[in-house]
């Protein structure tokens, strides 16, 4: 309850009456028994008018016949259905003076607010009544002029969507003083007093006579009359007689459209709060339903909806729509069957709503007839939706933007209620304009997202877990910002010699110009990456590389290559945040004092690389800023968070990736993108490596098939056997033919495959030739290329490198 002078000093015992469509109680509240004084017993199924002074409320008024009750309107008594022509869809509110013999006092004095209420169910009215006298903050008795002691009165009104400290209260309290009702027509009943208005108590020096506006009826022609009566009697000087109602009738008119004004206002607050486009349909069809309409279906274009772009010019009975909402108040599930939510169909010429999504305009269809229905529902196969329409009003209103029809609403209202009319056309064109704006932005935010996600996605490697002596688990999140794409990105790069380069960075900034700046630089590690150039070295050129793109854009790097035979990190770091290393042995984690370096792109500065000596079992933890960085806090704290849970103890990798997202992200605060990369370094044993030294003679490659073959014999790989002893032959011939007198080596690795390197002293890179029938030259490669998993070359400091992979049977044990 709210009051525009001082408000009341306690809470006011309500009670609350339930009253069906035949005017007899189904509801008694035990604060009813305290304010009228029958039990609950003796109310329930008795005329409502016997025992309350609700009569101006109800249809078919007759005098009280209980004692109680006699009298009861002999105080400022009024109601809303007399002063608006006996509908019964809006709230009454009255006061009254109640005589009874019940308790110390013999006159009660009563405010009372009935809520009509529709959809299913037999309830058609809920009351709520209070004692005025409790609402002075004394209990002694008063004249007739009001409160004690001064002039003012207390009148009952209504609010509409009226922001108040009690709102909530109310709403969660009135589920509560309801416990006979089931928790669906408590529910049901609850939202439509929400939507009817809230009970208010205005304290003032005059009563106030409380009007709801009658939607359904407009007044422009009545008004036009009576001004123009009004002028003929002040020419002629002789009064018209219905001038005295001229300025309550004007007001009546002003209310109505001022109520509209707020409801679109409070509509356009309500449906702007989002750019999600579901989320924004929801709010669209919540906010119509029950106050507009009484049911209220969403229709949008298919592309729409996909947040896809759609061709020019106006729909066609080809286009598909697809159903994203359908809110009504009618019983759970009898629209289901037929217009399921989900659906995607077109719409037929020869009805309301092909000429609404055609013309742009709404489309008013006062009362559906039977032959209307017949005629409408005649265009759709296999659905029969004249239960659902007929004898009902409709309009049917575009959502368009920009001249573009993006969907459409379909409102129907029950025979109860007024039939939409002109006015209420209008005020829902200017909902439909105000919803088909705010849809237009979410699609637009939509497929925005949708380019930036799919830009983003292709720039994200898809990275095995498996890379030979370690694991490897990934974790992108975008930022929690508009505009989420960002330029973090992470990377593994298989290298020669069972070797792994792993990269970390991120462009600063954000945008889609980070982003292509993000993929440029990713592109360019890789490529270096296979040049197996040292890691300094590869920031140097990154640095240069970034310089020549533009000045515009800097970046942070971190860069680090992994030797699982030798047991060793090769790491560089350009102005990014050290990783964190967790040793095996004693559970410990540390961050790695590397050189930091100046970011990529600033120029003229040295990197500098470090080697750090690692066990099997270790784990490397790389990430970039966002994950660790919340503004108003130090980075160390995040780092150390970073540290502490990098070493919790976790079941798989995955795990290990979720305990280090959800320690740092508790924090709160995060609002840029994260990448983190997450290595268990397994390492290779020495009993997994076979090398040997060759002379650069032809005869040693009977020997290398030989030495092949019974180090596979040895590893149990004799199923591979063939093929390795075939493609080692072509290599070492090529080694030993081009090798200008160095050594070859010959080297087998068994991993999660089996690695064959063959190195010899020249630096020409041997490529894939066209062999022709008669040329004696250029196949060996081909073989090598049709039998092995993967193949490539690099150069050494010495020479070159050329290496094939063949897939190695699961061991055993």
């Amino acid at each position: 309850m709210h009051g525009t002078g001082r408000p009341p000093q306690a809470r006011v015992p309500l009670a609350v009456v339930v009253i069906d469509q035949a005017g007899r109680v189904s509801h008694w509240s035990t604060g009813a028994r305290r304010l009228f004084g029958p039990a609950r017993d003796e109310a329930v199924g008795r005329p409502a008018t016997d025992l309350m002074p609700v009569s101006g409320a109800l249809p078919d008024v007759r005098e009280p016949t209980d004692p109680a009750a006699r009298g009861a309107f002999d105080l400022a008594g009024h109601d809303l259905e007399e002063s608006l022509g006996g509908h019964t869809s809006y709230p009454a509110a009255g006061r009254a003076r109640l005589d009874t013999s019940a308790g110390p006092r013999n006159r009660i004095d009563v405010l009372w607010w009935a809520y009509p209420l529709v959809g299913p169910g037999p309830e058609r009215m809920l009351v709520l009544a209070a004692d005025a006298e409790r609402l002075s903050g004394d209990g002694g008795d008063r004249g007739d002029s009001g409160v004690s002691g001064d002039r003012e009165r207390i009148a009952p009104g209504f609010a509409l969507h009226t922001d108040f400290p009690a709102a909530d209260e109310l709403a969660r309290g009135l589920p509560e003083i309801l416990p006979s009702m089931s928790v669906g027509e408590s529910a049901r009943i609850v939202s439509q007093v929400l939507e009817l208005g809230y009970p208010v108590l205005e304290f003032s020096q005059h009563d106030r006579v409380p009007v709801t506006a009658d939607w359904g009826v407009s007044r422009r022609t009545e008004r036009q009359e009576r001004r123009a009566a009004a002028a003929r009697a002040a020419a002629t000087g002789v009064p018209s007689p219905r001038a005295p109602l001229d300025d309550t009738a004007e007001d009546i008119e002003y209310a109505a459209v001022r109520e509209r004004l707020e409801f679109l206002n409070e509509v356009s607050g309500r449906i702007g709060s989002s750019l999600d486009l579901a989320r924004t349909v929801f709010e669209v069809s919540r906010a119509v339903v029950p106050r507009f309409t009484d049911v209220a279906g969403t229709y949008l274009r298919e592309q729409v909806v996909a947040g896809e772009g759609f061709p020019e010019g106006p729909p066609d009975a080809t286009t598909m729509w697809h159903r994203v909402a359908l809110e009504h108040t009618d019983e759970p599930g009898r629209w289901d069957d037929v217009v399921p939510v989900g659906e995607s169909m077109p719409f037929p010429v020869h009805t309301p709503f092909f000429q609404c999504m055609t013309s742009g305009d709404p489309v008013l269809v006062p009362y559906i007839s039977e032959e209307m229905g017949n005629a409408i529902a005649s265009q759709f196969e296999k659905r029969d939706i004249r239960p659902l329409i007929t004898h009902r009003s409709m309009l049917v209103v575009p959502l368009k933007a920009r001249n573009v029809v993006l969907g459409f609403m379909i409102l129907l209202r029950h025979q109860e209620r007024p039939v939409f009319n002109d006015m209420d056309r209008v005020t829902g064109a200017e909902l439909a304009a105000r919803a088909g704006l705010v849809l237009d932005n979410a699609r637009m935010y939509t497929y925005q997202e949708s380019v930036a996600e799919t830009l983003q996605d292709s720039m994200l490697p898809h990275i095995e877990p498996h890379m030979p002596g370690c694991d490897i688990a990934t974790r992108y999140l975008p930022g929690t910002l508009l505009g989420r794409v960002g330029g973090d990105w992470f990377d593994a790069v298989k290298l020669p010699g069972a070797r792994a380069a792993l990269v970390v960075g991120d462009v600063m900034g954000h945008g889609l110009n980070s982003a292509a700046m993000m993929g440029q630089l990713r592109t360019a590690v890789q490529t270096m990456a296979a040049l197996d150039l040292p890691p300094a070295q590869l920031l140097r050129n990154l640095d240069d590389l970034a310089q020549r793109l533009g000045d515009t854009y800097l970046a942070t790097c971190l860069y680090a290559v992994y030797d699982p035979i030798v047991g060793e990190l090769h790491l560089a770091n350009a102005g990014h945040i050290p990783p964190v290393i967790v040793r095996a042995a004693d559970g410990r984690s540390e961050l790695l004092e590397l050189p930091t370096g100046a970011p990529i792109g600033v120029g003229g500065v040295p990197f500098e690389a470090v080697r750090v000596p690692v066990a099997p079992g270790d784990r490397l933890v790389m990430c970039t800023d966002g994950l660790v960085e919340v503004r108003g806090e130090d980075i160390g704290v995040g780092l150390a968070t970073l540290c502490e849970s990098a070493a919790h103890p976790a079941a798989s990798m995955d795990d290990a990736c979720d305990t280090i997202i959800r320690s740092l992200g508790a924090r709160g605060g995060r609002k840029d993108d994260v990448a983190l990369l997450l290595v268990r370094m397994a390492g290779i044993e020495s009993g997994d490596v076979a090398h040997w030294e060759l002379a650069p003679d032809p005869s040693e490659v009977p020997r290398a098939r030989e030495l092949v073959r019974e180090q596979l014999l040895e590893w149990g790989l004799l199923s591979i056997e063939r093929t390795a002893e075939l493609i080692v032959s072509e290599l070492v011939t090529n080694a030993v033919r081009h090798a200008r007198g160095g050594p070859v080596r010959l080297r087998l690795v068994r991993s999660g495959t089996l690695l064959c390197e063959v190195e010899d002293a020249d630096h020409t890179l041997p490529s894939l030739l066209g062999a022709g029938p008669g040329v004696e030259f250029g196949r060996g490669l081909r073989v090598v290329a049709h039998l092995a998993r993967e193949w490539g070359t690099s150069r050494t400091a010495t020479g070159k490198t050329v290496w094939f992979e063949l897939t190695a049977p699961r061991r055993r044990g």
